[in-house]
């Protein structure tokens, strides 16, 4: 059995209600999202970036 059968798993968030936001809030809630997203490929590019340099590495 590893450590990490013994701790506890983490819930997904539920997603938001979207029914009770107007139309001012949604467009600010998927801005916020398009951010969050351009977040991620940002850090996925560095990751990518990163491996590839190690790869070269260890290269012959």
């Amino acid at each position: 059995m590893d450590i990490e059968d013994l701790e506890p798993r983490k819930a997904k968030p539920k997603p938001r209600d979207l029914d009770v936001l107007g139309v001012e809030e949604l467009e600010a809630y998927l801005a916020e999202l398009g951010a969050e997203a351009e977040r991620v490929r940002q850090k996925i590019a560095a990751k990518k970036a990163y491996l590839s340099g190690v790869a070269g590495l260890f290269k012959s």
